[in-house]
């Protein structure tokens, strides 16, 4: 039977001291036995006549001698004796040493060896795996076991806790022993419940609360609403971060004195919690005084620098301000080729006054040119498509501004890792300065899916895939697929950034769209009008200044717009059933058109802008040949703010358009511009509302029948609700993007908070499609909608009739229809007769129609949404409600949609 060794007692954190890591408790450390103590002055040296080792198993009798300075024939004494002991010990090979015979002059050196580690089991460990404990302790199988590694180990679990914020963590080592002087290691973990920070004191402070001085501490005090936060455990690191963070507000405020005069962290008696003492000085608050520029450049007027500098005079002193001013002026300097300018504030601190004054004494420099560029760690991207981007040349004049907008440029490509840096290395010489583009290659393939479920197309599933940097060279390759019940389309697009190596953009893009509009009838979904259009477009573009392009496209396609069989009665459409508006835009139509677009862009990223701004301003004239007539005006801006250094990323965006039509209205009701080329808004782009879900449309009501007892059929599912699109629009949405902790930024989860306001309208009304009588009840005195009859016609548009003949075998009466407006037809169809047949009609039943949203009166929206890097891709997802809308609007609360990269 095995039976385990307790090798140390139960090794735990006993305290924490101030500023120091609480460490594991000593174990004492193994002495090895020794000879006796002399009492009598030393013997006389004697010779060692033999000399042999017993109790060896593993180790050669040779080796063990060999740890020892005893040889045979030679002089001992007691004291090399006792230093042969101690030797043998600290080789760490051994469990037990004496020696016998130093009387005689026969010694022999007796050891037990220690064992060999047949395992190392590590048991009560859940919050720390095996393989992060396994990988720091060094007790391995096979080898020599000693007490010294275990106490080591021990340490080191114990302190693998403590990082865990688990204080209260124990050790117990035991020793199994097996056969062949083999020992299993067990450590045996209680783990224990994590320590907090239970409450945080600050004492000193007169001017700042202690809420208002906990805010600014990384570390939290834990409070229940604060259940899933890492920063309410305790961390000796993050202590300190804490009193640096201290320092810092301080002096943004002005107090230039101030500093924490001692930090104490307490552990209490259950080790449980932790109580974080700080004791601080405030010291008096101070202005600034007299703000200066001393440059030993001969290029720069000192007063002039000082003129433009943010600090004033007056102003309460702050920190952060004086390194922003150092910041601003190493730019300066920058832009006229100093790379290595040091800036140097001197202060000169006024007790009495209570001002500091500082002098920003710019060092000689000299002016620096661009010796090389290096390009390196595009492993798939070929140079040239990152060197195009840079904006200077080698042997050019350095230039901060040019340097920082050419790494602007190559993170726009969105080819490498984000937060791309151009490192700035000292030359060959001192006017000699190395551009280092180190760049990481990041999958530039996106394979986006995205699915969605609206009240209207119900399921909805989008694939497109997408290669922005394809063959390595910067070139664009891509494809989308968009299917529901309602809407299919497939695209495919091409695009060349630099022509020949030459900065000139060209495209082309081939499509194939097919999409149903629909409406309900009842409870059921009916397609109304469907639209095909296939065509082609080629787009080139030139870049005009740094910021400022221009592109130009043409483009071609055919339109084939026709309704469902079931709106058509005798081969026409039927505007009762479909409505006049749907009925007028019928037919096959050609589009051609040339447009361009004025770009100005000085984002810092097209990707995740976080500065800069945008603004396009476009135009398209379809007349260039074809069918179709009008000029399609656009314009779009969009404006980014960093705030600062918190990580808050604020955005303004709008957008407007107007399509003028430059060809008759084809009747009157109709609409110069096809219900085809109109601008729609809705999902998408305006969050809080549907697909096309805001704007001009018809929304016609049935009654229940014709009689007297009819009412309005007000059921939302029995509403048929037809969007009719506008020529004029206009969008706007103000957006702020907020920070997470580290470890939210590691997954990719960026939340932001937004209000939208947008309008579309000015279309020509439509005509009624039907006006029904009114009727009097004779009973009641009671006005209601009649319903209409029509006659109706057969295939070849002849008007049908009703005859009554009777039939010959019954003698009943039968009733038929025929074409023949008197008689009746013979068997060679042909009429009879003169009595006039009544016409063969059908009943309508009757329905009132409104037009609603052709308004430009703003609707409004605000909502939250987040973008997830999740592990199934990029997933964006929106909670919008709409605010203010107008009647006949379609809303909806909540979108998502995610895709993937490669």
């Amino acid at each position: 039977m095995r039976v385990p060794a307790a090798l140390l007692g139960a090794t735990m954190l006993a305290g924490v001291p101030v500023f120091a890591d609480a460490q594991a408790p000593a174990a004492p450390t193994q002495q090895p036995p020794s000879a006796a103590a002399p009492t009598t002055p030393a013997a006389p040296e004697r010779t060692i006549r033999s000399l042999r080792v017993e109790g060896s198993q593993r180790i050669e009798p040779e080796t063990v001698l060999s740890y020892t300075k005893l040889r045979q024939d030679e002089a001992y004494s007691n004291e090399t004796l006792d230093q042969a002991i101690k030797d043998l010990y600290a080789s760490d090979l051994f469990a037990d040493v004496t020696i016998s015979g130093a009387e005689t002059g026969d010694v022999v050196l007796r050891v037990r060896e220690n064992p060999i580690i047949n395992r190392v089991i590590l048991e009560g460990n859940k919050r720390l795996k095996d393989d992060k404990i396994v990988k720091e302790i060094k007790l391995k199988p096979r080898q020599i076991f000693t007490r010294t590694a275990v106490r080591q180990d021990v340490a080191r679990i114990v302190e693998l806790y403590r990082r865990q914020g688990r204080f209260a963590a124990s050790v117990n080592p035991q020793m199994v022993s097996l056969d062949q002087n083999r020992v299993d290691v067990v450590f045996e973990i209680s783990e224990g419940p994590k320590s907090k920070v239970r409450q945080i004191n600050v004492i000193g402070n007169e001017v700042f609360s202690d809420d208002k001085l906990r805010e600014q501490m990384a570390t939290k005090q834990a409070r229940l609403f604060r259940l899933l936060s890492s920063n309410t455990s305790y961390d000796q690191d993050r202590l300190a971060y804490d009193q640096q963070k201290l320092r810092q507000f301080y002096l943004t405020e002005g107090y230039a004195d101030f500093r924490v005069t001692s930090a104490v962290a307490e552990l209490t008696p259950d080790k449980r919690d932790f109580i974080i003492t700080y004791v601080v000085e405030e010291g008096p608050r101070y202005k600034f005084g007299d703000i200066s520029v001393d440059s030993d450049i001969r290029d720069f007027d000192d007063k002039r620098m000082a003129s433009t500098l943010t600090l004033k005079k007056g102003d309460w002193y702050n920190a952060k301000l004086v390194e922003d001013t150092v910041e601003s002026l190493q730019n300066t300097t920058g832009l006229f080729g100093y790379a290595f300018t040091e800036v140097n504030p001197e202060f000169n601190r006024d007790r009495d006054a209570l001002t500091m004054s500082i002098n920003f004494h710019i060092a000689e420099a000299q002016r620096t040119y661009i010796e090389r560029i290096n390009v390196t760690g595009n492993t798939q991207t070929q140079d040239k498509v990152v060197r195009r981007e840079v904006r200077l040349s080698e042997g050019d004049a350095f230039n901060s501004f040019q340097v920082k907008r050419s790494q602007d440029r190559i993170n726009s490509l969105g080819y490498f890792q984000d937060k791309f840096e151009i490192k700035q290395t000292p030359g060959s010489s001192p006017d000699r300065i190395v551009l280092d583009a180190n760049v990481e290659e990041k999958p530039t393939g996106q394979l986006q899916l995205s699915a969605g479920f609206s009240s209207l197309e119900r399921f909805i599933l989008q694939a497109n895939i997408t290669q922005s940097n394809f063959r390595g060279k910067g070139q664009e390759l891509r494809a989308g697929v968009n299917y529901s019940s309602y809407s299919k389309s497939i695209e495919l697009g091409f695009t060349e950034p630099y022509l020949f190596d030459k900065n000139i953009a060209v495209g082309v893009d081939v499509f194939r769209r097919d999409f149903n509009a629909f409406n309900y009838i009842g409870t059921d979904r009916n397609t109304t009008y469907s639209q095909v259009s296939t065509g082609f477009q080629l787009r080139a573009g030139v870049p005009l200044t740094e910021y400022w392009s221009l592109s130009g496209r043409y483009g071609l396609s055919y339109d084939e717009v026709s309704l469902d069989q079931s709106y058509f009665r005798n081969g026409n459409c039927d505007a009762l059933l479909a409505g006049r508006y749907l009925c007028d835009s019928l037919g096959n139509r050609w589009t051609s058109s040339i447009g361009y677009s004025l770009i100005f862009d000085s984002l810092n990223s097209r990707l995740r802008p976080t500065a800069g701004q945008r603004f396009s301003f476009s135009q398209d004239f379809a007349g260039l040949g074809g069918d179709v007539k009008y000029l399609r005006t656009r314009a779009e801006g969009a404006k980014f703010w960093g705030l600062g250094n918190s990580g808050f990323i604020f955005s303004v965006n709008a957008e407007g358009g107007y399509i003028h039509p430059l060809q008759d209205s084809p009747g009157p009701g109709i609409d110069a511009v096809r219900i085809i080329d109109r601008f729609y808004l809705g999902e998408p782009q305006f969050r809080g509302f549907d697909i096309r879900g805001v704007g001009p449309r018809i929304r016609r009501t049935y009654f229940t029948d014709g009689s007297p007892a009819q009412v309005l059929r007000d059921d939302r599912d029995e509403i048929v609700d037809d969007a009719l699109g506008g020529r004029a629009y206009y969008l706007a949405r103000a957006e702020l993007e907020i920070p997470l902790g580290a470890g939210a930024r590691e997954m990719g989860i960026r939340p932001s908070v937004y209000v939208q306001a947008g309008g579309l309208w000015n279309i020509t009304r439509p005509r009624p499609t039907a006006e029904f009588p009114t009727l009097t009840d004779p009973t009641t005195g009671k006005t209601y909608v009649g319903s209409l009859f029509l006659q109706q016609s057969n295939s070849a548009g002849q008007l049908l009739y009703t005859y009554t003949s009777t039939d010959p075998a019954t003698n009943a009466p039968v009733t038929s229809v025929t074409t023949c407006a008197n008689g009746i037809p013979n068997s060679a169809g042909a009429c009879i007769g003169t009595i006039a047949n009544p016409a063969y009609t059908f009943e309508t039943t009757p329905f009132t129609e409104e037009y609603l949203g052709n308004s430009a009166k703003p609707r409004l929206s605000i909502g939250i949404g987040a973008n997830w890097n999740s592990p199934f891709g990029p997933l964006r997802i929106d909670l919008a409600r709409a605010l203010i809308s107008q009647p006949g609007d379609d809303k909806k609360l909540i979108t998502f949609n995610v895709g993937t990269q490669f």
